[in-house]
């Protein structure tokens, strides 16, 4: 009766083998599921599927052959996911009743959510019934509502009880946002730009190895060759507190990859909060007792090592444009010329954010995030970004 499955499987480009089938087939034979519907799931995945990248990929087709659920590129319809990105209407509001859904549970929630999805048919905002923005309705985003279900948008009050479309292995794919295991295999690939030292040839050479006993008519010749040494230095900038503070677990995630990473010749890390000013930190308490100067950075750290710079480029746009913003000199530098001084020093600069913030450049906080990134090559933190970016950083060596 799955043999249906094993062909949907195949059409929706996950790369399951006849030989791959039959062992599952074998082991449903054995009881291995134990009969269960929960336990059929992992034991599919787990025979199935050759990588974490193609989890979200076999969940999506697990749903649309046992629950019927369409299989799509996307989780919503678009049309209604453009009209809650994109709302065509002046902002009014539903003041003082964003308390309505707060009587009901999260399973009643749910269900009315499934019903409007059946029952909408074109955009609505402002309202207290409809999936729109603005309005006390419990689905949609950029409302009143203090319980409910985010569609589209961007978190604001982050209260919403689930993010709709959201599956569990998004943080796997190649699009989306890293976890600490997709951060190290990102970082893996630093190990091509290793270089050959001049030492003794110490370290046994697999291929050549293989090759040298092949001529060889099959009789054992080792073949050794020159250890390779880690020729990567890089800087690790990474903002901290306010607007981050949602993003605490990718941070940490991304700091354990980098310091449990055995491909730099070196690594420093440092802190800021919003935009680069006059002094860096060396923990993300952001205390001047761990601060040191930033001209002290740009002087004493040489040119060669790489720059990573993460932080939501969200702040008020004149940390970057008023000069002594922070400080009581009146030459003090803005955050834009301290971000050019690095430039400057560090030809190889790149700056990554958590989340795609082009919908906010309209918005008050997003001014800040167009002048970051008219000056800076700026990317969204996914598993495909980090690795561009890595063979950008490694460029003119």
């Amino acid at each position: 009766m799955f043999g249906p499955f094993f062909y949907l499987l195949r059409a929706r480009g996950l790369d399951v083998s006849l030989s791959e089938w039959l062992t599952l087939v074998e082991a449903m034979d054995k009881g291995l599921s134990h009969a269960g519907f929960t336990q059929f799931y992992y034991l599919a995945r787990s025979v199935l599927v050759k990588s974490e990248v193609d989890y979200d990929k076999f969940d999506r087709v697990f749903l649309e052959f046992f629950k019927d659920v369409a299989f799509t590129s996307d989780e919503l319809p678009q049309e209604l996911l453009d009209w809650l990105n994109n709302p065509d209407h002046e902002r009014h509001g539903d003041l003082g009743r964003g308390d309505l859904a707060d009587a009901l549970d999260n399973d009643e929630i749910a269900r009315m959510f499934r019903e409007r999805l059946l029952e909408q048919k074109e955009e609505h905002n402002g309202g207290t019934y409809w999936i729109g923005t603005d309005g006390a309705s419990p689905f949609g985003n950029a409302g009143e509502s203090r319980k409910g279900i985010r569609v589209g948008g961007a978190s604001q009050g982050r209260m919403a009880m689930a993010v709709a479309g959201a599956r569990r292995y998004r943080d796997f794919r190649d699009d989306t946002t890293l976890n600490t295991r997709s951060f190290q295999l990102a970082f893996r690939r630093l190990r091509q730009f290793s270089n050959r030292v001049d030492a003794p040839r110490t370290e046994l050479d697999i291929n050549q190895t293989v090759r040298a006993t092949c001529d060889n008519f099959g009789f054992l010749k080792l073949v050794f060759a020159k250890p390779r040494k880690n020729t990567v230095k890089l800087m690790l900038l990474m903002d901290s507190g306010g607007s981050m503070d949602s993003y605490g677990s990718l941070c940490a995630s991304l700091f354990q990859a980098v310091s449990k990473s055995n491909h730099f010749k070196d690594l420093k890390v440092y802190y800021f909060h919003n935009c680069i000013k006059s002094h860096l930190y060396k923990s993300p308490r952001i205390t001047y007792r761990e601060s040191l100067g930033t001209d002290w950075v740009l002087n004493n750290i040489d040119g060669e090592y790489r720059v990573i710079i993460v932080g939501d480029a969200l702040m008020d746009s004149s940390e970057l444009t008023a000069g002594g913003y922070f400080s009581q000199r009146p030459d003090a530098l803005n955050g834009l010329q301290w971000l050019r001084r690095f430039k400057e020093r560090y030809r190889h600069l790149v700056w990554l954010t958590p989340e795609n913030n082009d919908l906010l450049v309209s918005r008050f906080w997003g001014a800040s995030y167009s002048l970051i990134k008219r000056e800076v090559d700026t990317h969204v933190l996914t598993v495909e970004n980090l690795t561009n970016v890595i063979k950008k950083l490694m460029i003119a060596r």
